[in-house]
């Protein structure tokens, strides 16, 4: 199955079974070789350049497969798929916990997306997390993790891993590389975890020099970089895998739950593996009709992410001149700013969330009251990367799984309130209400 997640593939109608001794011509060569080039530049060109997979009927959309088993016509086939000589490659499905041609399609757009070899998608951020964690460590395994990480996946790393699997994490200041090489162990160590902009507090991680320590020491990098889709691309950076919960950003509309893994064809066939894969005996299964919708998505995350960014700069410029303590990857006085501005893809910004310390919970419940209730500036919500703002005190919703001393060792203070900026109404209607609301604080 060597070229069934290939980033850059020639163009192909779905529903026609392709023979496995078929070759690319010269032109889906170089139409490859162009991909590749462009997907150096820019996520968006390397969305632009994969395989565009048409309507059963030759609709300029895929035909949605929901089946769940699939037919084949001589018995010799269904064999030959078990034992590995055909497979999606060839657009030979047998069952869709395995491979789903709907499912494989968006798996082929994240895999453009992040920039890497191949990627698979699953029912939740959460599963692709876990999944990944469980397939690169072993009983007894070691893990260092950045001190500041969303709830679940802390509680994952503190909690559950330990207690099931005999996996212990480390926690570190990201941004201490001492610290993060003293507690990376040599041979017992098997991943490093960071998230690229981290959950809630906006650190943002050094991920080449952190991507070249590791490896020294032959750990692999995986990095979650569901806060900066387009903005950022970790494996171009130097991360061994990408995770993203595509619930947020690249879904955009605040109703579907789905994850993904995003790294190495080696990666993904051996999570995908009948014996040992992670991801297949685990069964993180992502329904078709999800993945549809998903990929009609994928085409204007890029426009998307310009205004979320765009809208978080001009907020934070203004939230600052009015006093505020407010945190964003764009000011020149964050403190990874310079960092960040050597990683980034061009014209994406610097990501669409943004913190506001309000030092207590009181004042950070009555800001957000004000917010929603009286101006209609945004909704208090967890999650983000929805088209209207979501604002959440973090302390007391998605980082609660933390306690009082790793809060503190993660910055998170009792007031912070995390904002996922949001682009409906025009930018000087929104900033007007949110302005009242600060007035009435």
């Amino acid at each position: 199955m060597a070229h069934f997640l290939e980033t850059q593939q020639p163009l192909v109608f779905s529903g026609k079974k392709r023979n496995d001794r078929d070759d690319d011509d010269g032109d889906a060569v170089v139409a490859k070789k162009s991909a590749l080039a462009a997907c150096e530049v820019d996520p968006a060109a390397a969305l632009a350049s994969i395989r565009h997979e048409f309507g059963e009927h030759g609709g300029v959309n895929m035909s949605i497969e929901a089946s769940a088993t699939f037919t084949v016509m001589e018995p010799d086939t269904m064999k030959r798929m078990f034992a590995g000589e055909l497979g999606p490659d060839n657009d030979f499905f047998v069952y869709s916990r395995h491979f789903n041609p709907t499912v494989l399609n968006l798996s082929r757009q994240m895999a453009a997306l992040e920039g890497t070899q191949a990627a698979y998608c699953t029912s939740s951020g959460m599963s692709a997390i876990s999944s990944v964690m469980l397939q690169l460590c072993s009983s007894g395994g070691h893990v260092v993790a950045s001190s500041t990480l969303y709830g679940g996946t802390h509680a994952l790393f503190t909690h559950f891993l330990p207690r099931t699997c005999n996996i212990t994490t480390s926690f570190v200041d990201i941004t201490d590389h001492g610290s993060v090489a003293d507690a990376i162990v040599e041979g017992r160590t098997q991943v490093l975890y960071f998230e690229s902009i981290a959950n809630p507090t906006l650190t943002v991680a050094d991920i080449p020099e952190l991507s070249r320590m590791a490896h020294e020491k032959g750990v692999t990098v995986v990095v979650d970089n569901t806060f900066a889709p387009m903005v950022l691309s970790p494996a171009k950076l130097g991360a061994d895998v990408v995770i993203h919960s595509i619930s947020k950003f690249i879904s955009g509309g605040a109703d579907i739950i789905a994850g993904a893994v995003c790294g190495s064809e080696k990666l993904v066939k051996g999570m995908m593996d009948l014996r040992g894969g992670a991801l297949m005996l685990l069964g993180p299964t992502m329904n078709a009709k999800v993945a549809f919708e998903l990929s009609e998505r994928i085409p204007h995350l890029g426009l998307r992410m310009k205004e979320h960014s765009h809208r978080a700069q001009v907020y934070a410029e203004r939230m600052r001149k009015l006093g505020m303590k407010v945190i964003y990857p764009g000011l020149e006085t964050h403190p990874q700013h310079k960092l960040l501005r050597g990683m980034v893809n061009r014209d994406y910004g610097y990501g669409g969330l943004l913190s506001i310390d309000m030092e207590t919970e009181e004042r950070a419940n009555k800001l957000m009251t004000y917010l929603q209730n009286a101006t209609q500036f945004g909704l208090m919500a967890v999650s983000l990367g929805y088209y209207e703002t979501l604002m959440s005190c973090s302390g007391s919703s998605t980082s609660s799984e933390l306690d009082p001393s790793q809060k503190a060792a993660a910055g998170i203070s009792p007031g912070l309130v995390r904002m996922s900026v949001g682009y409906v109404g025009t930018l000087e209607q929104k900033w007007t209400q949110f302005e009242k609301a600060f007035l009435r604080m």
